[in-house]
């Protein structure tokens, strides 16, 4: 064998070798992501967190859950959102990953593949842009809901970066997200996963001792109109989950803020 054939064959070896060990660390910080949903956050904001109606809550580092086994997707997903969260950092998107923190064993990412439906973030990665680890986390199939493009990509795309820029503005919001799992849905892929006619995300801003609210449910259809035509009041969402949202605030402010659909305290500049 000559020197050329041993020098080609060595460096297609440690080519080889180098390939292996970055896909092997890839794959380990993937599940390591993935199993810290076992361990209950140190750091929740448990003030905020909803009630669950499946009994079945997953605390990851970056967002809170209630998982859904019989829709296949949370029936809310929870976060504060800091003003020190929000960064133009562009990290580089990982694959989707089932979720092994949910008991009952999340979804495939592959119900998605040639639905027809985005694989739509429920926590989007662009408000936990803080870290890679924290991005990736939102890649968990516990954090999607099978979402139209145009829609997606459209008015809940405004309704997202809208909830970015209170979160600038009012040093910070409290988030909770979900699909409308009640009524007859389309469902996708062979573990049936639930297609919502309804989202709603409800923003929370608990800054300077006062606390306001505000709610917002969306048909499941592209919309050109102005974010504050879906204002509603929380109750009104309460009503169609039967999610307790926030019952650990004094029961009259609750009552008062939860009651109301008026949404002139804040900003849609």
């Amino acid at each position: 064998m000559s020197k050329k054939t041993t020098y080609s064959i060595l460096t297609a070896l440690i080519l080889i070798a180098v390939y292996s060990f970055n896909l092997y660390s890839e794959k380990q910080a993937q599940q390591e992501v993935v199993n810290t949903g076992k361990k209950v956050k140190s750091n929740t904001n448990e003030y905020f967190l909803p009630t669950s109606t499946t009994g079945q809550v997953v605390h990851h580092d970056g967002y809170s859950l209630s998982y859904s086994e019989l829709h296949e997707q949370a029936e809310w997903v929870a976060y504060e959102l800091k003003k020190s969260h929000l960064s133009n950092t562009n990290f580089k998107r990982p694959y989707f990953e089932i979720d092994n923190a949910v008991k009952t064993k999340a979804a495939h990412w592959r119900n998605y593949k040639k639905s027809g439906y985005d694989r739509g973030h429920l926590c989007p990665a662009g408000d936990r842009k803080y870290s890679k680890a924290a991005h990736d986390e939102t890649f968990l199939t516990s954090n999607i809901s099978p979402q139209k493009h145009n829609f997606n990509a459209g008015v809940w795309n405004r309704l997202e970066q809208k909830v970015r820029y209170w979160a600038s503005k009012y040093n910070g919001v409290f988030v909770v997200s979900g699909g409308i799992l009640k009524g007859k849905m389309k469902t996708i892929g062979d573990e049936k996963v639930a297609v919502p006619n309804q989202f709603y995300k409800i923003v929370i801003d608990n800054n300077n001792g006062k606390t306001k609210m505000l709610a917002f449910l969306m048909n499941h259809e592209a919309s050109n109109l102005p974010l504050y035509k879906f204002v509603v009041p929380v109750d009104t969402i309460e009503k169609l989950t039967g999610i307790d949202f926030f019952a650990e605030l004094d029961d009259n402010i609750e009552n008062s803020l939860e009651a109301s659909g008026s949404f002139k305290n804040w900003s849609f500049k």
